[in-house]
Formats: structure tokens, sequence, C-alpha cells
């Protein structure tokens, strides 16, 4: 019976210094350019390489390789797929008789492969995390006791890779996790802390973001110009919406406080968004000014709609649609002449973004505008807050559980009615 070779002290230590390492923290490469420089020094081999398995696109990537650049292989290519899809470990003693060896590689680096030992990386899920190869003996091909000790090299690789891997997807997601509420924080301190108190007026607002952060955003703002009433709703929802947002609100507030109408702070926004936005975000948003003395609303729409004006004297809703294309959607030289809109007593102007009338429930089937006028003129004599929640219950009861997808905010300015 053929005894097995004894390990030395050296390359005993060697072996348990990467087990030991599994208990430390480490990135990814630092991990496995020590398995590999421990298997080459065990081994006596010359090189040493593993391939990482993409689940996405079930491809094989060279991540850690001794003199050799990174490279992408097909599943199932050549000797590492070959391991790869049959979870076996191979012993090449000559790679140039083996019709599975791919010279490509020796070819692009002037290197020679004479013998190879190719490992599957499998983790204690019985998944296939990547592959392992140990390359050229020195003074010979490797034996059995080579495969016994490469075999238990690839289970402590196999361990750490998962373990490293685990610890990074935790870390980014505490990363942005942070990020997240830092942009939260940053986007809540853009919204009213307090609403205005206008005489014959009743105000309010909400926003209730799909997750940490939301896209949507809203402000109500006395200034010299009259009532500021902002609803925007940027595409998409998460930090990059959220900022997109903070900053036009921004910019809304600088142009109205320096003096400009509203025709010219709706065109600078928009132009400056245009400029600094990606190609694919923009803002649908309503920006509106009231005098309060006169109880005339004048607005520009960029892509919000539906705007819901209840007007007591007919007891419905009259339904405006957007004036202009979405801010930042691109540059505009002019603007067309804004709305105007009188409140008369008892008249509301409802506000809502897109998450309230597309909010569907298990069926498919979408809130709608329809459902928001019904219950706006069924309820018109309350408060404004007590006609948003009226809202929001007649969307619980709709929705029948369903999970909000989408930001929903409002604001609903409310004309007092005559005594």
């Amino acid at each position: 019976m053929k005894r097995q070779r004894q390990l030395s002290t050296r390359d005993l230590n060697a072996i348990l210094a990467v087990t030991s390492a599994l208990a430390a923290p480490f990135d990814l490469m630092t991990m496995l350019g020590a398995v590999v420089a421990a298997s080459k020094q065990v081994l006596g081999a010359d090189r040493g390489s593993v391939w990482l398995h993409d689940r996405a696109t079930d491809e094989l990537v060279l991540e850690v390789a001794t003199g050799i650049q990174p490279i992408r292989v097909p599943s199932g290519a050549g000797l590492v797929g070959a391991c790869a899809r049959d979870r076996r470990l191979i012993n090449v003693q000559d790679c140039y008789a083996d019709p599975r060896f791919d010279p490509a590689v020796d070819k692009a680096s002037g290197y020679r492969t004479r013998c190879m030992l190719t490992l599957p990386l499998i983790d204690h899920k019985d998944v296939l995390v990547g592959v392992m190869q140990i390359l050229n003996k020195t003074g010979g091909v490797f034996d059995a006791d080579d495969e016994r000790v490469a075999t238990a090299l690839a289970a402590q690789c196999a361990v750490a890779l998962q373990r490293v891997r685990m610890t990074e997807a935790v870390i980014e997601g505490e990363r942005m996790r942070r990020e997240l509420e830092m942009a939260r924080d940053v986007q809540m301190s853009t919204l009213p802390a307090a609403l205005p108190e206008l005489p014959g007026y009743d105000l309010c607002g909400t926003f209730r973001p799909a997750e940490i952060t939301g896209g949507d955003t809203f402000d109500l703002a006395e200034l010299e110009q009259g009532l500021l009433i902002v609803l925007g709703d940027a595409t998409g929802h998460g930090i990059a919406p959220a900022l997109s947002v903070t900053q036009m609100q921004a910019m809304l507030r600088i142009a109205f406080r320096l003096g400009a109408d509203l025709d010219s702070a709706f065109l600078q926004v928009n132009n400056r968004l245009a400029e600094t936005l990606p190609p694919d975000r923009f803002v649908t948003a309503f920006i509106g000014l009231l005098d309060p003395q006169t109880h005339r609303l004048q607005f520009h729409s960029g892509g919000q709609a539906p705007i819901l004006h209840y007007q007591a004297a007919s007891r419905s809703c009259r339904s405006y649609k957007p004036t202009s294309f979405p801010l930042g959607a691109m540059p505009i030289v002019r603007v067309k002449p804004a709305v105007t809109v009188d409140l008369l007593p008892g008249d509301a102007l409802i506000l809502l973004s897109d998450g309230f009338f597309e909010y569907g429930n298990a069926g498919g089937e979408q809130f709608g505008e329809e459902r928001v006028r019904a219950i706006v003129e069924a309820h018109h004599g309350r408060t404004a807050t007590a006609l948003l929640d009226f809202v929001l219950q007649g969307l619980d009861a709709f929705a029948g559980g369903a999970s909000q997808e989408d930001d929903m905010t409002a604001v609903l300015v409310r004309r007092a009615a005559l005594a």
C-alpha cells in the first residue's frame, strides 16, 4: 500500500496560515492571492489562478492569476469549464495533448503550460463559486498526494471566497443604507417645517416615499410674489431622484427670492436642470404663485398632471393638463403664458403625484383620476387635511393591501367658503 506523502513543517504552516486567515477581515483579492501563493508553495507549482463563477452571465472570470491578465470564458469551455460543469478535479499531465486545453493564454503571455491541476470550488451550500488551477509542478507532474492537498486547499478557498463575498455584501448594504439615510435627511430638510398661515385659506401637504428616499417633493412658502406652491416628481426613486428634486427646489427658492417672476423662474430652472441632469433624468413639476389678496393663481406645469381644481359653484372638479415638457428634459427659449385660475370661495386646488393615480390593487387596476374626483366632490366641505385623509383612506381600501410602488406626494390649497 502506497503511503501518503508527509507535509513538511513549512508546507503545513502555509496551509494553516490560509485557514487562520479565514477568521480575519480581508478583501477578496488579498484572500485569493494568499490561497494561490500557499498552493504554489505547498504543491511546488510555478503558477496558480482562481476563476470566479459569474452566475448572472454563467461565465468564469479569471480574478487572480500570477502573470496572466484577467479574462472571461463561457462556463463549460476548456478545462476550467469542464471542471465547473462536472464539479470534479481534473489532473492533466500533458496539457497540449488534451483537446480541452486552450493554448490561447499561453500564446498571449509567452508562457508554456506543461501540467495542471484544476479543482472546483464548492461552498457549504453545494453552490459552485469558482475554479482553482495550479500549473507546472517543479520537476515532474502532479500526483495523487498533490491532488489530496490541492483538494484541501480548494475547500479552504471556497469557504474563504464565500465569506468575503458575504462580508462585502453586508458592508455594501450598510454603506448604501447610510447613504440613503443621509439623502433622506437632506431631502426631508427641504420640505416645509411648518405650513404658512394665510387668512381665508387652508393648506396641507404630505410626502410618502416608496423607499428610504423618494423622487417627489413639495413646497408651500410665502414670498413677496405670493404663495409659492410646488409639487415635483423626478424619474425613479432613490438617491439620484431625491437629489434632482432637491436641486430643483433649491433653485426655485433662490430664483424667486432674487426677484424673478413665475415665467423667468420656470425658464431658468428648466434650462439649468437640462444642463446638469443626466440625459435620462427629468422632473415633472407644478410651479404656481397664488396672490392671497386677489385669489388668483398662476402656474406652469412641466409634465405634471392631472391638476385638479374643485369648483364650489358647480360642485365638480376641473382638470388641467401640463403646460410644458418636464423640467430638465430639454432647454427652452421661451415659455407659454402661465395658466390663470381664480379660486372662488369653497374652491380647492388638489395636486397629487402619479403615485396616487397609478397605485395598483392586486388585480392590476389603478386608482385613477375618477376615484380621486369622486372623493373630493363627496367631501369638499372638509378641511384640506381631512379631505386628503379621505383620499388616502379611499386609496387604502381600493389597494386592499397591495404594496406602494411609487412615491406619493400631495398638496391641497383650499379657500374658505362664505359663511
